[in-house]
């Protein structure tokens, strides 16, 4: 029998082993290719601190909504589509559940997929974060792009590639951290 308990911090669902981890989601697209390059699997993250007037994705807000998947159902949902270019997480908020994320990033790495983070903070405000919360610091280096920043109704701009509000910003984590700089 499975025991699924809720964190504390921001009701998730984990398992104390996190060998068999389970994610909140909101949904999951099985083949997108609108978030991010190439066709993706796209997680959707449930629960989100942001409140964004105008976001697209209200009903991944609350922390007790959606359902747990194990990471495990995630893994395979992958292996079973061999023409996918990598995984992306949106929300909800992802780095509300970084620990799960981390374990599930880590193994799409493996696979020779690439992993694109959305997210309502920013770089700046994560890296900061991930000093108190070091699954802030790891979801960063296990991701290869970053959509950061929260959606501004006044910014929106539906010419965008892969964000809705022009604040937002697409972050090549690799080469920011090699030119320790954002690009």
């Amino acid at each position: 029998m499975v025991k699924i308990t809720f964190h504390s911090e921001a009701d998730l669902c984990v398992e104390n082993d996190m060998t068999n981890a389970f994610i909140r989601i909101a949904g999951l697209v099985e083949d997108s290719i609108v978030d991010g390059p190439g066709l993706r699997l796209t997680v959707f993250a449930q629960g989100c601190p942001h409140n964004c007037l105008g976001c697209h994705n209200m009903h991944t807000h609350s922390f007790t909504a959606g359902s747990c998947l194990s990471i495990e159902s995630i893994m395979n949902q992958i292996r079973a589509n061999q023409l996918l270019d990598g995984v992306t997480f949106s929300g909800g908020e992802p780095f509300e559940q970084a620990e799960s994320f981390v374990v599930l990033a880590k193994w799409v790495q493996a696979q020779g997929l690439n992993v694109i983070t959305y997210t309502g903070y920013t770089y700046e405000q994560l890296v900061a974060g991930g000093v108190t919360r070091q699954s802030w610091q790891m979801l960063l280096d296990q991701t290869d792009y970053l959509v950061d920043g929260r959606f501004v109704l006044d910014k929106r701009n539906l010419m965008l590639r892969y964000r809705g509000s022009e604040n937002q910003r697409i972050i090549d984590l690799k080469r920011t951290r090699q030119e320790n700089q954002i690009i």
